[in-house]
């Protein structure tokens, strides 16, 4: 298994000092370079690591070390005459501000295909090199299938060539392992491993081979810092049927208590031996996740000559469904995390209307806030700090060059989360910025979020039969935008781990079609999904209002089967000068001021003065 190791070589001062689409043109030559040395005509590249992880480390920011590109989803093709990049429509504006569309097309997906891109900028014999432990086996079989017709050779790489002319690249981050406590786990590590023994045996398998980061920290009750907002140790798992299991770790990472909290039962392995342990179960019967298992685990395991199959991570559905002790831990994070917000919205109503605020700043106070009420680890994910048309775009991320103030009479969007020991918090608000002599929002913008908001209610008050997928009620959020000739692009929920990625599968509240995962996982007692519709408005406004909530088993008198529903986790005053009341029912008005009785419950004793007083205020019956 490689590792980017850490170089440092003559130029980087000369690097600094070009303008980024010089580096961008300087980089791009040096790769074309290496793949003429490599007699290769191309090159994919991934936002990705060994594990296939949303977030990475910066070791594996190989495509935005290309093309300046900053965003966290897509890929880039580059041959020796031609170079592409493609993303999805979060990210329709972002390319097109940080890639120089000289040096690369722009793309987007799913209606672009790099097979028929490659096909139409590649000649017959032309060989188009993949990192073969950044990619899937399903992924590299659809392109082979692709491309091959047209006499084009997948090649994966024996090592990747971006590393090989990247000559900064920094090393994968040394942060030491810690023990995440039983009684914040629920369970114990001995437990969760005995589990995946049984389902072994069920299975008729000898092992599994865990590469997701969020499985092991899970399946072992530890947790790293060596990923930005998840707190995951880069490593390997192989678990036996007899229960046994070996971590592969970079030995600097485990300490004397994580090796006593491990134990006789956790063998641990240098992280550099994993290859060589997959070339170790010849014969045995082994699994590997499709959607973690990059290709160069395959391939080491059909060359030691295992028997692999292809089959869902293990931990998976069970890390998704929280025990009581995890669900306990996500109540006290998000009051926490609730205080602290509550405390910036009144921050931000008092300070932004006198338009001294910026999106920069306004998400820097934030995160104080958080601090300051005691125990955050880390944001969750990067804020999402959105004022005016910037709100427009669903996955914005603000930095020195697109940081704008936030303009008094305009909306201001929100969506930010901690990560805290007990639980992991993701929330969005949507809010009024006054102007100093005041102002009022549009019929348009509190149309659409009232019904933004009429959505939200109705998936908090779902009651749906077991066996109900999320796909199955996805409609619920976004009836009321329909019936306005209106609808957001994006998916209405996720699942959130505890401690762990604030995006967490399998479960999905999201339209059927188009391929979504997860929408057609059932969703199970204990699941904790986000509710979040939205509305956006290019260049003017964007409206989302989120909040986590809990899958619960609903009793219903006379129920002719089992039946679930939603209990919200995140308590934080929702702006009513953004509703339309005439739009809204006097059940959903009830259910906003019982909503807002219990945001003044749980909130109001963590504060004290003006901060009190806001709370009070906007909690008040609509």
């Amino acid at each position: 298994m490689r590792q980017a190791p850490h170089r440092n070589q003559p130029g980087n001062d000369q690097m600094l000092m070009q303008t980024p689409s010089e580096t961008s043109a300087a980089r791009l030559k040096a790769l074309r370079e290496e793949l003429k040395r490599r007699d290769l005509t191309g090159f994919v590249i991934p936002i990705s690591d060994e594990h296939m992880s949303e977030y990475v480390g910066e070791y594996a920011q190989r495509l935005a070390w290309l093309t300046g590109f900053g965003g966290s989803a897509g890929f880039a093709a580059v041959t020796l005459t031609h170079a592409a990049i493609f993303v999805d429509g979060r990210y329709t504006v972002q390319v097109r501000d940080q890639v120089d569309e000289s040096l690369f097309e722009y793309r987007s997906i799913p209606g672009d295909s790099l097979g028929d891109w490659l096909k139409d900028v590649s000649e017959e014999g032309a060989r188009i090199s993949y990192d073969p432990w950044l990619h899937t086996w399903n992924w590299v079989a659809a392109l082979e299938a692709a491309v091959e017709p047209a006499g084009i050779t997948m090649v994966p790489a024996d090592s990747n060539p971006i590393d090989a002319v990247w000559s900064d690249q920094p090393a994968p981050s040394d942060a030491q392992a810690i023990v995440h406590s039983e009684e914040l786990a629920g369970r114990s590590s001995s437990e969760k491993r005995s589990d995946v023994a049984d389902w072994l045996g069920s299975e008729g398998l000898d092992a599994v081979v865990i590469p997701a980061l969020d499985s092991i920290a899970w399946l072992l009750n530890i947790r790293g810092g060596d990923v930005a907002h998840t707190p995951v140790a880069l490593s390997y798992v192989i678990a036996h049927a007899d229960g046994h299991a070996e971590l592969f770790i970079a030995p600097e990472k485990v300490t004397p208590e994580v090796t006593q909290h491990l134990g006789n039962a956790v063998t641990v392995r240098d992280r550099d031996q994993f290859q060589t342990a997959l070339g170790e179960l010849s014969g045995k019967h082994v699994s590997v996740d499709p959607d973690f298992g990059v290709v160069g685990i395959a391939q080491a395991l059909r060359a030691g000559g295992a028997n692999f199959t292809f089959r869902q991570d293990p931990t998976i559905l069970a890390k998704a469904v929280k025990n009581a002790a995890e669900v306990a831990g996500h109540r006290d994070a998000q009051a926490r995390d609730g205080a602290a917000v509550s405390r910036f919205l009144r921050w931000l109503e008092v300070t932004a209307p006198d338009g001294g605020v910026d999106e920069l700043g306004a998400a820097a106070k934030l995160e104080g806030f958080r601090r300051e009420h005691g125990d955050l680890r880390d944001t969750s994910f990067d804020t999402i700090s959105a004022a005016a048309g910037h709100a427009a775009l669903p996955h914005y991320r603000v930095d020195e060059d697109s940081n704008i103030t936030i303009p008094p009479g305009s909306i201001y969007l929100v969506d930010s989360g901690g990560q805290y020991p007990a639980g992991t918090t993701d929330i969005t608000r949507t809010v009024w910025i006054d102007t100093p002599s005041g102002s009022a929002p549009t019929a348009e913008m509190k149309d659409r979020f009232t019904r933004v908001l009429k959505g939200h209610i109705q998936i908090d008050r779902a009651i749906f039969p077991a066996g109900t997928n999320g796909g199955q009620i996805d409609a619920l959020a976004r009836q009321y935008l329909w019936e306005a000739g209106v609808d957001y692009a994006h998916g209405t929920g996720h699942g959130v781990g505890s401690f762990l990625g604030v995006h967490e599968g399998p479960q999905r509240i999201a339209k059927p079609s188009g391929g979504q995962a997860g929408t057609g996982q059932e969703l199970l007692a204990g699941m904790i999904c986000s509710n979040e519709p939205g509305y956006y408005k290019p260049d003017a406004f964007g409206i989302r209002i989120e909040n986590l909530v809990l899958t619960v088993v609903r009793d219903i008198d006379g129920a002719e089967g089992r039946y679930l529903g939603f209990e919200p986790l995140t308590f934080v005053p929702i702006d009513r000068r953004l509703i339309d009341k005439s739009l809204l029912t006097d059940s959903e008005i009830a259910w906003l001021d019982d909503y807002h009785e219990k945001v003044r419950a749980l909130i109001a004793p963590q504060l004290s003065g003006d901060d009190l007083a806001w709370v009070e205020r906007e909690t008040a019956a609509l």
